[in-house]
């Protein structure tokens, strides 16, 4: 009952959006480009440069090309809850309370937007061209990392981006405070964490796995040691860290909605 209702609100969604086909395509190419801003930034970095943190030109962008596809996915499916803050302070949160569906499962599906596939085919394009010029040693467990590390990745930045937003039922203008995890999450899985400090790899590793996102799978791609000397298992535990990112963030929004009081209006 409840997959069938989610199936026609999406697909409610989806039609509205291609009814004007121009407009969603020049929304959705806007996307790519401002996914590419950061490819600019990484192409006038090797202009300067030979190497970034031990990593060349062609290792660096399938790490980019890794994260931006999974940014891609995790803003479409659940980007929508950067508009939590509004919904808590207008009291139409508790409108979704009193409904017999989950509450997560409607806000992201409040208003899916397909222009930010944008942002996904630009992560695709850079692959394809880092592939096609960046030996790598192919077997079927590259294969199956290329197709499952941009999934994995997505859930990871999902399950950021979720337990993030859940701060907003404690400081209800505290958009901007799971912007900077978010988003920039985003940007610093786009770059090997050997460009960063002790206590950030540390951080991007154990505690805000960002790193599982695209830098440890593209080792696993590249058949490289990690130069920090971390396990080389690490290189294939993307899988158990969405896991565990997904469980954490799950049991952080329950908490959160456990917590929420109303707004009294």
């Amino acid at each position: 009952m409840a997959d069938g209702v989610y199936r026609r609100i999406l697909m409610s969604r989806l039609c509205s959006q291609l009814v004007y086909r121009g407009s969603f395509f020049m929304d959705m190419l806007g996307q790519a480009v401002a996914q590419a801003g950061e490819l600019v930034v990484i192409v006038v970095l090797f202009s300067r440069v030979t190497e970034l943190g031990g990593f060349r030109a062609g290792e660096v962008l399938l790490m980019y090309a890794f994260s931006g596809i999974a940014f891609g996915l995790a803003d479409l499916t659940v980007g929508q809850l950067d508009d939590l803050p509004r919904w808590i302070r207008t009291g139409e949160f508790d409108v979704l309370l009193v409904r017999p569906l989950p509450v997560l499962a409607q806000l992201v599906t409040a208003d899916l937007q397909l222009k930010r596939l944008g942002r996904v085919l630009a992560g695709l394009m850079v692959l394809v061209v880092v592939l096609c010029q960046t030996p790598v040693a192919w077997s079927p467990v590259v294969v199956l990392l290329l197709v499952t590390t941009p999934l994995t990745g997505a859930l990871v930045i999902g399950a950021i981006w979720v337990s993030t937003c859940s701060v907003c039922f404690w400081v209800v203008e505290g958009r901007e405070l799971a912007n900077a995890f978010t988003y920039g999450s985003g940007l610093s899985t786009a770059y090997p964490i050997t460009v960063f400090g002790p206590w950030l790899r540390r951080l991007l590793c154990f505690v805000i796995p960002g790193a599982f996102v695209a830098y440890f799978p593209a080792l696993a791609v590249l058949d490289r040691a990690d130069p920090l000397g971390l396990p080389d298992a690490l290189r294939y535990a993307a899988p158990v860290a969405a896991f565990l990112s997904v469980a954490v963030a799950a049991g952080i929004w329950r908490t959160a909605v456990h917590h929420y009081k109303g707004t009294g209006s």
